[in-house]
């Protein structure tokens, strides 16, 4: 069994856990490369069906390619797709880059806020109607008591100090320091009434091992992440206003994995093009100990 081979078959079994043991279950998916790997095991765990709606946190302001990759997929793979957004705050026109709030500010209402009302149930929510090919309001507000997201520890340092399976409270507020341990794959899925678990299958891959399995899997991305033509491509994909492509000849998975491995990009961390990365005052953790993923 390869390395790639065992971390297969460890997010695997942890998503299988994670639908066995957990009513309400949902998918975050971003739709960057992350959650598509993970949408990918999800369909290798249920044989081909994925059982568990994907939600996806509609900021209004993501580059276009990406909601029409979205959509592109729920119809392919027929997907039950559940979208979220905080449209009172979009409505008042205050958010960056536009209105008078800085990007964590505006992070907190787009993401923070439309992630943890989307889940509560508190929120809008508009499914895919595959007939109509239309997305309509959800009747369902039940909240989701657990979600699996696809974040990796060496993505960025708050990240790093996650669990697999990571309790937070009713209102998706994280307490790094109060974390069930996970020792040899053993893991704590037994949580206090109203405690919501996020559940994090891909959490010890890396970028290279993510960019190794797109490869050798063949899996559909984002054209974003591929250089177009210009030179440039998207490392990270986020809100348009706050996401930077970077400078790479990179037109296909294997060449991006070369560049990771002894390239440019060997020793660069990944978020360097995400401008709310780079905010003062330790920003992005607060952010995720308010709920964002």
């Amino acid at each position: 069994m390869t390395p790639l081979d065992r971390l297969e078959s460890r997010s695997i079994h942890v998503l299988r856990e994670a639908y066995a043991n957990f009513r309400n279950l949902g998918i975050l998916w971003s739709i960057g490369k992350d959650s598509t790997v993970l949408l990918w095991l999800a369909r290798k765990a249920f044989f081909g069906h994925v059982p568990i709606p994907l939600v996806h946190i509609d900021t209004g302001y993501k580059i276009p390619e990406m909601i029409e990759y979205r959509d592109r997929i729920a119809r392919e793979q027929k997907l039950t797709m559940i979208v979220g957004q905080n449209e009172a705050a979009l409505s008042a026109k205050t958010t960056f880059p536009d209105g008078t709030l800085d990007r964590i500010q505006c992070c907190r209402l787009l993401k923070t806020q439309a992630l943890r009302e989307t889940l509560e149930g508190t929120g809008p929510r508009y499914s895919l109607d595959h007939e109509s090919g239309k997305y309509e309001r959800d009747p369902s507000q039940a909240p989701y008591t657990a979600m699996v997201l696809g974040i990796r520890g060496d993505e960025e340092g708050t990240r790093s100090k996650e669990r697999v399976f990571s309790p937070r409270d009713k209102k998706s507020n994280w307490d790094v320091a109060d974390q069930p341990p996970e020792i040899w794959n053993q893991y704590k899925t037994d949580f206090a009434p109203g405690t919501h678990v996020r559940i994090h299958p891909i959490l010890d891959w890396t970028e290279t091992n993510i960019w190794e399995y797109i490869d050798r899997e063949n899996i559909p991305t984002v054209s974003l992440y591929y250089n177009q033509g210009d030179g440039t491509r998207y490392r990270s994909l986020g809100c348009a206003p706050c996401t930077l492509p970077v400078k790479s000849a990179a037109t296909t998975p294997s060449e991006i994995v070369e560049e990771l491995r002894s390239g440019q990009f060997a020793h660069i961390a990944e978020r360097t093009g995400r401008a709310q990365d780079q905010e003062d005052g330790g920003g992005l953790e607060t952010l995720r100990k308010e709920g964002y993923m």
